[in-house]
């Protein structure tokens, strides 16, 4: 018996089983992955409900406060810092014992810029965390880490300080540190609007 004389035979009988002989095992594989893909679909991510592994700030050595994500933040470079002021006491409570800034490292911070400096804008200013040493602004007007100075146009006071990028857009407010807006000659409670520039 030819080939096609073989096929004849496999279609022709009268039981369903046996006329399709392939389709059984085929709807078995579907259906089984068809299972497959919806339990996949319903498991829940292991990284949707792990618990955030605490962020350490490599400048300061402190737990970053959590808080949303900000696309655009560019990544801290550790170890750049205009001044090594040493960290504030965990029992700090008054501005003055937050500020470990020493007096040279103040009159350098104030002392007028050596080159020329580029303008990068206006911002309005908050205290950040005071228990981050040294002078720094954490600004979206940056968009790398650099060495800047702020501006407060009120009284023309400047201060030489890190500039820390931030995310959000440029209008955003900015964080900086205790002793650069003392130095500045702002009320750490007020909200100023102070210049930036990049060197």
């Amino acid at each position: 018996m030819d080939m096609q004389g073989r096929a004849g035979l496999a279609f022709s009988s009268d039981n369903e089983d046996e006329e399709l002989p392939m389709t059984r095992p085929i709807m078995l594989f579907s259906g089984a992955l068809a299972l497959l893909v919806l339990t996949a679909c319903t498991q829940p991510s292991q990284t949707q409900n792990a618990p955030k592994a605490e962020v350490i700030d490599p400048a300061t050595g402190q737990p970053v406060i959590a808080g949303p994500d900000l696309t655009g933040t560019a990544p801290r470079t550790p170890g750049k810092t205009i001044t090594t002021a040493a960290r504030p006491s965990p029992a700090a409570r008054t501005a003055a014992e937050f500020d470990t800034t020493t007096r040279e490292q103040k009159a350098a911070a104030a002392a007028p810029p050596a080159a020329a400096e580029r303008r990068l804008g206006a911002t309005v200013a908050s205290l950040g965390d005071p228990s981050q040493p040294g002078f720094w602004i954490k600004t979206p007007l940056a968009k790398s880490e650099a060495d800047g100075r702020i501006v407060n146009p009120e009284n023309g006071k400047s201060a030489k300080v890190r500039l820390i990028p931030l995310g959000g857009p440029a209008s955003g407010g900015s964080q900086v540190s205790l002793p650069a807006l003392q130095l500045i000659g702002v009320s750490l409670t007020d909200l100023p609007t102070i210049e930036v520039y990049g060197n």
